[in-house]
């Protein structure tokens, strides 16, 4: 699953995590993307120290496994940009993917906010990587990725986990509705500066409507992301739209 930041990421690999055959990976690539782009982020110490920076090592053990756990579904939660642009993408084509989006102006307004600075460019919405990743996995595989739009999957959370299951081949199963509070083993290092929210959370929230104002550099970001989301956007997984 390749989403921004600032999304439902975590609340959807709860929902994989609740499945009794399924195990969890969080940000796999995340020391590796820090130790390349030199990117100040808070905990970046620890998650270097904690994780594996070598990216080829880390998507060697994503593609070959084995599975931990010995599971038969493997859900990995990705970052988009966390994919540097000295990394290459073949290993990618190797794993079954799915983008899942967030229109721009609640991320970087969710982003600023949370990291308590303007200072934001597109590539940390993730947009840009999405839009490439589709594209590129369109013309490597032969057909493009589904597309999960946050805002449609929150309201309707148990069409989207069925279609996507469908798609997957894999049975639905009704305990990715829900799933107890608190913090899990396999959270990130980096859970206590992002994942307040989630971890008092016992499933998908129904979404909020909120007045966003934005200006700025944070305002020309999301203009900037805008065209992206729409794009992708129109290829979403919907009642109405069939990948």
């Amino acid at each position: 699953m390749w989403s921004g930041p600032r999304n439902i990421s975590t609340a959807m690999m709860r929902a994989w995590e609740n499945r009794p055959d399924c195990e969890v990976s969080d940000e796999p690539l995340y020391a590796a993307w820090l130790c390349l782009s030199g990117a100040d982020h808070p905990g970046r110490d620890e998650i270097i120290a904690t994780g594996e920076s070598n990216w080829r090592k880390v998507t060697a053990d994503l593609t070959r496994g084995p599975v931990p756990g010995g599971h038969p579904i493997w859900y990995q939660k990705h970052m988009c940009h966390h994919l540097d642009r000295s990394m290459e993408l073949d290993w990618i084509a190797e794993l079954t993917n799915v983008l899942l989006i967030r229109p721009p102006e609640e991320v970087v307004a969710s982003y600023v906010r949370a990291r308590g600075t303007e200072s934001i460019v597109a590539e940390d919405v993730g947009l840009p990587q999405q839009v490439m990743l589709f594209d590129w996995l369109e013309q490597t595989t032969g057909r493009p990725p589904p597309v999960i739009d946050s805002g449609d999957f929150l309201r309707d959370p148990e069409w989207h986990l069925r279609a996507l299951c469908d798609w997957l081949g894999i049975e639905f199963r009704p305990e990715m509705l829900a799933w107890p509070p608190g913090p899990r083993g396999s959270d990130g290092v980096w859970a206590k500066y992002w994942y307040d929210a989630v971890q008092q959370s016992t499933g998908f929230a129904a979404p909020k409507t909120r007045t966003i104002s934005l200006s700025g550099r944070a305002a020309a970001v999301s203009e900037h992301c805008r065209p992206l989301y729409r794009r992708l956007f129109a290829q979403r997984l919907s009642r109405g739209v069939s990948n």
